[in-house]
């Protein structure tokens, strides 16, 4: 067994909401938006080809095994870059944030949504809530997932209003109670901090102040 200490970085008094996205992997409340490297379509139509090319050799040939070494290492590359993003914008996020509240994602159900499934698999949602719980739990941060079925995108942050429906292409919309125009995924990432916070408030009150990332629920 290998024990390592980690220097916990510097207290903050900043507090996010953090609202997950396929445009950008994460929006925040204080209005940063990560983007979206997109690896696995970056590197699409040279795997598409290795494939291809893989499957037309004979198998149990020197060729065949020479071909699946090709498409292996493309597929780790792909991985590996994913992984480097994903480390990067989590050590960001933690470091400048002394909490941080973020939704509760069912990833595998959303992946049997077909037309979405590849973009969902290429953000990586779930291994970035796992890096966000860990660092957090080494720098002493506080971390929290709210209820998943919380409408954070359809709910309007200045006044309260909740809308009937909102489809995934409106990015931007006007509340018809205070007129506030709303952008989709800041709107949802203000909502979350504010339910998080609160939340939080509960949590550390009936636990005698347990630490927000033991109560965290990431699905």
């Amino acid at each position: 067994m290998v024990e390592e200490e980690f220097s916990q970085w510097t207290p903050t008094t900043e507090e996010i909401g953090i609202d997950l996205g396929i445009k950008d992997v994460a929006v925040c409340s204080n209005g940063f938006a990560s983007g979206n490297p997109k690896h696995y379509q970056k590197y699409q139509a040279r795997l598409k080809t290795l494939q291809r090319r893989l499957a037309k050799k004979k198998k149990g040939s020197n060729n065949r095994y020479k071909a699946r070494l090709k498409v292996a290492k493309l597929h780790a590359k792909i991985a590996d870059c994913r992984l480097d993003f994903l480390h990067k914008l989590s050590s960001k996020l933690v470091s400048e944030s002394q909490a941080i509240y973020t939704e509760t994602l069912a990833v595998k159900n959303m992946m049997a949504n077909h037309s979405l499934a590849k973009a969902i698999a290429d953000c990586g949602w779930g291994e970035f809530l796992r890096q966000l719980e860990y660092k957090c739990f080494w720098h002493g941060r506080e971390l929290v997932a709210i209820d998943r079925w919380f409408p954070s995108s359809k709910r309007c942050n200045p006044c309260g209003h909740i809308l009937d429906k909102l489809p995934l292409e409106i990015r931007e919309w006007t509340c018809p109670s205070c007129n506030s125009q709303n952008l989709r995924d800041k709107n949802a990432a203000m909502n979350i901090k504010a339910v998080g916070q609160t939340v939080f408030a509960c949590g550390s009150s009936s636990s005698g102040g347990q630490s927000l990332t033991d109560l965290a629920i990431l699905g």
